[in-house]
């Protein structure tokens, strides 16, 4: 395992524009918010022309460090280096001007702007003119991100939005570009053309710290990594020689558990029936449902793929509850004809759910863990209330057990949600479910955001679920994790769905396809 730091002039052959001088340094950077230590002595150099991987697990630091650098938050000791000069880097507005742009996770754009409106917005002194939508033309021509100036937001596929997103960041002609989880929402095939856009950049000098938990794509793509644990930088390593497995173990300390998912399992009786579910959307930009078909066995786990904003949200309330559907016959659980039903009824019959926002809709930031047990636990029959009474001593138990089985990492016996980290939380939350061991579970994203060692503890737990005798619908826009735990796979495009097939005759190629229009068909019985 090379996680030994390479020296300065190899870096320097590696980025093709380098000079030997780091584009930027973070030196011994000390970071607290109150009694916790979110970055402890944390030094990183980044190379001109080089793209830089930043790992680690959920709560390591990571987030927090690229605030810093991006002048969103101000460290509490230490210094930033700037082409060899100290500097103070107090606002983004700051980071910018120097030349420092971020691509977010999360993308902030106005869905009924036009993309040379949303861009105009983030350009200094700027507005939206022809001349503005010529540019953005030829800049995102020339970079292989080809998009129309005068496109509304929200008639763009989610590829094409960061697109937009990245396009913005590029006319701030930066020298070192932060991106964050920028795969984490598109195709196979949109994350191949990104990864040519990035090589591009590199090799005209614009340095990339990439920050990502998918590390076949580090591997593929990246000259370098600094991996961080528990607020500390660990070790840097040379992603081209490493193995998944070998980054992962430096990224939590210990070997990742392997992901067991046994095929051919024999199946039960059928206990989820979705029948020509259709659905006009409540929302002014969602996407309306059409002739939904999809069936699943007692110990089956079916993967409902698709790049977000296809219909996924959509979707999930319709099966949760939190929105009816026009028929009570359109969803069937376990024989019964539900969906009329509201939410606790669902629950009742032995059914669970978990939402892809972990924060805010799976949980409640400001209540303790155990009170976010009891409001969904209430209704269950399991005892938490009784007599209009609530047990949180109970509810305290479940939190405790949750704790032990999904080793959810907590400073005090019984923490607001808030004061996780998001990992953690996200093991709290499907765990919370899990541990019910419901019939029918329902869940999206189920590791959105998390770290390997997380994704492999959440994973587990729905195989094993499964094989206990749940039917399992899991929506998730990650292919890897399709691919290691599902017995059959549907992809939703633009609130269409296809034909669920059986995993071992799909490809990630033709998934992307289906995922980029190829469902756009009428519904057929799965």
């Amino acid at each position: 395992m090379s996680s030994a730091s390479a020296d300065t002039g190899q870096l320097a052959e590696r980025g093709p524009a380098g000079d030997g001088q780091p584009l930027i340094e973070a030196r011994h950077i000390v970071k607290r918010f109150g009694s916790n230590t979110a970055n402890d002595d944390v030094s990183i150099a980044i190379m001109p022309g080089e793209i830089h991987a930043l790992l680690g697990e959920n709560g390591a630091g990571k987030s927090t460090l690229v605030k810093i650098l991006y002048g969103s938050l101000q460290p509490n000791a230490g210094e930033l280096i700037w082409k060899g000069q100290a500097v103070e880097i107090a606002s983004p507005a700051e980071a910018r001007e120097l030349g420092i742009g971020m691509v977010f996770q999360h993308f902030s754009l106005f869905e009924a702007l036009t993309v040379t409106e949303n861009i105009a917005l983030a350009l200094p002194n700027c507005k939206a003119t022809p001349e503005l939508a010529a540019t953005i033309a030829r800049v995102s021509q020339n970079y292989g991100l080809p998009l129309d100036p005068a496109a509304h937001i929200v008639d763009l596929s989610v590829g094409e939005r960061q697109r937009v997103e990245i396009v913005r960041c590029l006319l701030q002609n930066p020298s070192l570009i932060i991106m964050d989880e920028p795969t984490s929402v598109l195709t196979p095939q949109e994350a191949d053309q990104l990864f040519v856009t990035l090589r591009r950049l590199a090799s005209e000098g614009c340095a990339i710290l990439y920050i990502s938990h998918r590390l076949e794509e580090v591997r593929v793509l990246c000259h370098r990594a600094t991996i961080m644990r528990r607020a500390r930088v660990v070790a840097e390593a040379d992603p081209t020689v490493e193995t998944v497995g070998t980054l992962a173990q430096l990224m939590v300390g210990t070997e990742i558990e392997h992901v067991e998912r046994k095929r051919g399992t024999r199946r039960g009786p059928e206990a989820i029936l979705i029948s020509n579910l259709s659905l006009e959307s409540q929302e002014a930009f969602g996407i309306s449902l059409k002739n939904i078909n999809l069936s699943v066995r007692i110990g089956e786990i079916v993967a409902v793929a698709g790049v977000a904003g296809n219909g996924q949200k959509e979707l999930f309330d319709a099966l949760s509850g939190e929105t009816l559907c026009p028929r009570e016959d359109m969803l069937i659980f376990d024989g019964e004809a539900v969906g009329m039903l509201e939410i606790n009824d669902r629950r009742l019959g032995g059914a669970a759910f978990v939402p892809e926002e972990r924060l805010g809709h799976g949980a409640v930031p400001a209540l303790k863990l155990s009170e976010n047990v009891v409001l969904t636990r209430h209704g269950t029959g399991e005892g938490i209330t009784r007599r209009g009474f609530t047990r949180f001593g109970l509810a305290g138990e479940v939190v405790e057990a949750v704790t032990t089985l999904f080793d959810v990492r907590k400073g005090v016996d019984d923490p607001e949600a808030r004061s996780l980290s998001g990992g953690n939380l996200q093991k709290f939350v499907v765990g919370r479910e899990v541990q019910r061991h419901p019939r029918i579970l329902i869940v999206a994203q189920p590791t959105w955001g998390v770290d390997a060692g997380a994704a492999a503890v959440i994973r587990q737990s729905l195989i094993n679920l499964a094989r206990k005798g749940a039917a399992i619908i899991v929506i998730s826009q990650d292919l890897d994790e399709i691919f290691e735990i599902a017995d059959r796979i549907a992809v939703i495009s633009r609130g269409q769905l296809s034909p669920a097939e059986d995993a071992d005759t799909l490809t990630p190629e033709k998934i992307g396809l289906l995922m980029a229009g190829g469902a756009e068909k009428k519904g057929a019985a799965a």
